[in-house]
This record gives structure tokens, sequence and C-alpha cells, in this order.
């Protein structure tokens, strides 16, 4: 008979797995990021494949979990946006990446 879910839940603890960083678009930002020092939003929205408002929303949440730091600029009286990943961000990551680490081990 297969395991119920309280004997998986007994057996791996899915509680460190940190929310924000762990759905999939974001994940994809951050996959992103952590490659670059900086990436303008046209760069992220073609790698991610978001859309413009999705991309915007994802990034508004990471923004507000300290992982990325946005600016703002001019170049040529053009507008960019530039993305980068913080210092929070990258303990953020690996930090997921060890608890995704430890889930999978136990599996």
């Amino acid at each position: 008979m297969p395991p119920s879910r309280a004997d998986l839940n007994d057996s791996v603890n899915f509680t460190g797995i940190d929310r924000v960083i762990h759905e999939p678009a974001r994940l994809a930002i951050l996959a992103v990021l952590r490659a670059f020092e900086s990436v303008d939003f046209t760069f992220l929205l073609n790698q991610t494949e978001l859309s413009r408002g999705n991309l915007s929303s994802h990034l508004s949440k990471l923004e507000a979990a300290s992982y990325v730091a946005i600016t703002k600029e001019f170049v040529e009286k053009v507008p960019r946006t530039l993305v980068r990943l913080t210092d929070a961000g990258r303990a953020a990551i690996a930090s997921y990446r060890s608890e995704m680490d430890r889930i999978l081990a136990s599996l």
C-alpha cells in the first residue's frame, strides 16, 4: 500500500521552503539574475518569457522581500529599468537550494 499524505509529511518537512522563491516564475527570474551582475527589464523579459505585467508583479514581490534591487535610469532620454540580485537575495537562493537538496535527499 502506498504511503499516506500523513506518512509523507512525517518523513519530509516542507516548512523551510521560501515561498517567495519557490514560485516558478520568481525562481526563473532569480536564476537569470544569479548569472549576471545586473540586467535590464527587457533582457529579463526575453529570458523568462513572462508578460510585462507578470514580470513586473513578480519583481515587485522580490523587491518587497529585499531579494532584488530595481533602479530606473535614462539612456539618451529613453527610460531603462535595471534589476540586480541583492546580498539578501543571494543568501536566500543559497538557503533555498540547501533546503531543496535536503528535501530531495529525503525522498
